[in-house]
């Protein structure tokens, strides 16, 4: 039968001209679509995808060097020793994910998703390249002192990270820095195990309790210095310490003149949250020496900001804050310290410019050496011996070795018409709705692009008010809705960008991105060998239409994706169709920020190592998520009560039949096991059903269903397995 043969009625109403359109012919004039530079480059250089490509693309050597790379399977690789690991040693992230996910009866973890996966590796690499560059910088500039570090444990106050930082760093005599009370004991008990040398700088406004946890560590035989913030701390300093008899080391903080003008330099400047003003520091030096202690004034301290830019800012920053340290040395004081701070950044974007929160334009060699060129000339220029050189650098340390893993469930499908059911959508509509959409096409007819899409605006919107005003019914709303978008995607001939749904919560796991904007890289973790043939944003679990992620490196406002299994792709890439999706250079804050908005709490966790074995990596430790009842019990709800509430609610609606006890049995069990699994999707089957089919009880897998059957466990010892 001919094409228009069952279309004769719509086809008749066409003005003269139209029937190629109405019969398939819908070659609209394309409007160029806009691309990135690097997109467009990748693309024009290539028939062929190749890893090298998507590595390009995604600007990995940018930002990922010399840590991250794609291997000839197209998986993104961890290279843990950085610029020296070998090829056989790079881990395959794909590979721990298979390791992690598998259900423990085939020899995997069992771990949910979202995931943290962290390699010590990288950290210790990290921690070895700083002294590295700061050793070098003191050698060839002939610097006569040293320089011993520590880690702001505000970047991250993972228990195994602070002590992995302080067992890597004991050689270097690294040290630790607190703010608060909680991360005082926390670094005084960590530090127990590390170097005796290494310092504990206390930083952070104080009271009574805090100094004199700071002078108790000190007793401890702990290389404690308390750091002054504000001018009256320094009564507290000097009664406390009179009391317990500790000779304390005390230090200033230092409100400079030099201002990072970036985002993170709000703390920086004469107007700056912390430190202390010329003035206060005069009148500290006074009380000190009228209570006989300016020899312990032993450490000067200044913050520019974080993510510092450019070397130039840094070295205008520390000569200001060496000719302070030299008038402290005038003065009288025991001067040993310069403390720098933090602000050495990391390059989220890969572009190395030295104008953007994003990046930065030196590396670790260019840091260390104008640090120790900008102290060496002032002192040299005094005659003052040389100080140690402090930094407290976090994120520069802990961002790279922790990589967030997180699935994408699903994607919105682009929304398409077939030229051929155009004939139906016009039988639709009234005779005045037929002209409006002729009109539409007409204009596209003509090549006239912007005048379609303005028609193809106004159609939809008379069409809406109509809508609303119930005289128009929804299936005539959905047949122009469709027509209008169809002209709009001829028009415009760049693929429409797609919603990815992701199995995460930016809230909890990207606080960053969230709060302030901060950019992280974002990257297929597999099927780089591919071309990524779609452009989408990621939207996550939560109720809260700022859960989503619209915002790339590059200035991007979508994400090069590959479409998933199901949507028309092209399969999963070893990863059982799953498709899976990384977030780098995440290991600084986002944890101890997140929160848990919907009751979406953390990620797993698992911590991986390097070795000699078949996969190249030993899984160290493994951490499941929060439950959804850790997570309520974190606003105060009690979830052992809550389950004996609606144990009895199903034991009064839905026991009273004994019947039917075990469909009772497998919803108790259900509710119980709720209660026990992570608060984010999983992709197995229902677990009623499941409970439904072992008797009336839920076992989260195979291996703990035949444990409990072999144990030949009573109907009471099944339930308390479930919720205990």
């Amino acid at each position: 039968m001919p094409a228009l043969a069952c279309c004769v009625d719509a086809a008749a109403v066409a003005p003269p001209g139209y029937a190629a359109f109405v019969a398939g012919d819908s070659s609209l004039p394309a409007v160029v679509p806009f691309a990135s530079s690097t997109v467009a480059a990748v693309n024009s250089n290539s028939t062929h995808w190749s890893p090298a490509h998507s590595s390009a693309l995604y600007r990995i050597e940018g930002w990922g060097a010399p840590y991250f790379s794609v291997n000839d399977s197209g998986n993104i690789t961890v290279r843990p020793y950085g610029m020296g690991t070998l090829a056989h040693q790079e881990i395959d992230l794909l590979k721990i994910v298979k390791k992690v996910s598998d259900p423990k009866s085939v020899g995997g973890l069992g771990l949910q998703f979202p995931l943290i996966v962290r390699v010590p590796d990288v950290l210790k690499n990290r921690l070895e390249s700083l002294n590295s560059a700061f050793e070098s910088a003191i050698q060839n500039q002939g610097y006569e002192s040293h320089y011993q570090g520590v880690y702001p444990v505000k970047c991250n106050q993972d228990r195994f990270v602070v002590e992995d930082i302080v067992k890597f760093g004991s050689p270097f005599r690294f040290g630790l820095e607190a703010g608060s009370k909680p991360e005082l004991l926390l670094a005084m008990s960590c530090l127990c195990k590390g170097n005796p040398e290494a310092l504990l700088v206390c930083n952070g406004f104080k009271d009574a309790e805090y100094i004199f946890l700071a002078l108790l560590a000190r007793k401890l035989a702990l290389n404690t210095v308390i750091v002054l913030e504000e001018e009256e701390e320094v009564n507290l300093v000097i009664e406390i310490s009179k009391k317990l008899s500790v000779r304390p080391v005390i230090g200033v903080r230092a409100k400079l003149r030099t201002k990072h003008s970036g985002h993170f330099g709000s703390t920086s400047g004469e107007k700056g949250k912390f430190g202390l003003t010329t003035t206060q520091i005069l009148r500290v030096v006074k009380k000190l020496q009228d209570s006989g202690m300016l020899d312990c004034l032993q450490l000067l301290h200044f913050h520019i900001g974080s993510q510092i830019p450019s070397t130039a800012l840094l070295q205008a920053g520390v000569g200001e804050a060496a000719q302070i340290y030299s008038e402290l040395v005038r003065l009288g004081a025991g001067m040993k310290v310069i403390d720098i701070g933090g602000g050495l950044g990391i390059d989220y974007d890969g572009s190395k410019s030295g104008n953007s929160d994003l990046s930065v334009s030196y590396g670790l060699q260019e840091y260390a050496s104008a640090v120790v060129n900008a102290i060496r000339f002032v002192c040299d220029r005094k005659s003052i011996k040389h100080p140690i050189i402090c930094s407290e650098s976090g994120r520069a340390i802990v961002s790279h070795h922790s990589i967030l893993i997180f699935e994408a469930i699903s994607a919105t499908a682009p929304t398409a018409m077939n030229p051929a059911d155009l004939p139906y959508i016009l039988e639709g509509l009234s005779e005045d709705a037929r002209a409006d959409c002729w009109n539409l096409i007409e204009a596209g007819l003509r090549h006239e692009n912007e005048t379609c899409l303005v028609y193809a605006d106004q159609l939809k919107q008379r069409y809406v008010d109509r809508f609303k005003d119930g005289t128009l019914g929804i299936e005539q709303l959905a047949a122009v809705d469709g027509l209008c978008d169809f002209v709009s995607n001829m028009v415009d001939a760049s693929e429409p960008t797609r919603t990815y749904h992701v199995n995460l919560s930016i809230f909890t796991s990207i606080p960053d991105f969230w709060s302030i904007g901060q950019v992280f890289p974002i990257v297929p973790i597999h099927r780089l060998d591919k071309r990524p043939d779609v452009r989408g944003v990621l939207s996550d679990l939560t109720c809260d239409s700022d859960g989503k992620i619209d915002k790339f490196i590059g200035g991007e406002t979508s994400l090069p994706l590959h479409e998933l299994e199901g949507n028309g792709g092209g399969g999963g890439g070893g990863a059982n169709g799953r498709y899976y999706l990384g977030m780098f250079l995440g290991g600084a804050y986002q944890e101890s920020l997140g929160g848990v908005h919907n009751l979406f709490g953390g990620p797993s966790v698992v911590s991986v190592s390097q070795s000699d074995g078949p996969h190249s990596f030993v899984v160290m430790r493994a951490v499941p998520g929060p439950s959804c009842g850790d997570v309520l019990r974190v606003m105060q709800h009690e979830p052992e009560l809550m389950f004996e509430t609606l144990k009895h609610r199903a034991e009064e609606f839905c026991g009273q039949d004994h019947s039917d006890d075990g469909n009772y049995a497998a919803l108790v069990g259900t509710i119980a096991q709720s209660f026990h699994n992570m608060p984010y999707l999983v992709a197995a089957c229902p677990c009623s059903l499941t409970a439904m089919s072992n008797n009336g009880f839920y076992y989260p897998n195979e291996e703990d269903y035949n444990i409990a059957v072999q144990s030949g466990a009573s109907e009471d010892e099944h339930r308390s397995y479930c919720y205990a």
